[in-house]
């Protein structure tokens, strides 16, 4: 089943009197249960086609559409991971959590929140403000914030580039279980990274861009257990594949 389809994408921004192209004729689809990871060189636009998927801009041509329905604004089926933490430092981990269920009564919404807090491993956190955590705990926060609606398709834009390899290696490894324990929603894993074995280590699919403007030049499918073993032969031909594409 096609949960998400992309259709002669393009995206043009207007910079004084010049019309610059960033994304040309990108189509792809997505089917359910399906861990995409979006790559390409610096500056392709890979941070512009994810924001098109989350519905914070909308394409010059071309459509988005979730199950058939046009994307052209933010929904309550899709969340979005960002590199940043994007967390509000003023308040909890508790009150961060809850921004995302702001549409719910104040005793679910606390319920929920700490459900999902416990969910990413930060049980007894609550309290705490982001300042006091380590980056690894701040993106933690920012998981659960994004998977406490539930989402259909869940957005990463680089999730584990601020943090130290062994704080990004156990992140990856909890998105991961989480995705595939098929408990709860996310039903679809969309995530852009610079980081090729990062790349096929978290999906299943990997859509390789070319640079600027962005085009699709390989679309490949990833055959190997999830967590892999990224010293094994067909990792490294995955690695050496993709890397091959974008170079």
């Amino acid at each position: 089943m096609v949960e998400l389809k992309l259709k002669n994408l393009e995206k043009r921004y207007a910079i004084g009197k010049r019309s610059v192209e960033v994304i040309d004729n990108v189509s792809f689809s997505v089917k359910r249960r399906e861990a995409i990871a979006i790559v390409g060189p610096s500056g392709c636009g890979k941070t512009t086609l994810i924001r098109m998927i989350a519905g914070l801009e909308n394409p010059t041509k071309g459509s988005i559409t979730h199950k058939g329905k046009l994307v052209i604004k933010p929904t309550e089926d899709i969340s979005m991971i960002f590199e940043s933490f994007a967390l509000l430092p003023w308040k909890t981990v508790l009150e961060n959590v809850e921004l995302a269920l702001l549409d719910r009564p104040k005793d679910q919404r606390i319920e929920l929140a700490k459900e999902y807090i416990d969910l990413v491993g930060l049980d007894g956190f609550e309290e705490s403000y982001p300042s006091e955590l380590s980056a690894g705990m701040k993106q933690r926060v920012g998981i659960a914030r994004a998977i406490s609606r539930e989402p259909e398709i869940l957005l990463m834009d680089e999730p584990f580039d601020r943090l130290d390899p062994l704080t990004a290696a156990n992140l990856k490894n909890e998105v991961l279980r989480l995705f595939s324990a098929r408990k709860l929603n996310p039903n679809v894993l969309i995530m852009i990274t610079h980081d090729i074995e990062e790349a096929v280590y978290m999906s299943n699919r990997v859509i390789v861009l070319s640079k600027r403007p962005s085009k699709v030049v390989g679309d490949i499918k990833i055959d190997l257990p999830k967590p892999p073993d990224v010293r094994s032969e067909k990792f490294l031909n995955y690695v050496d594949r993709i890397t091959a594409l974008i170079t």
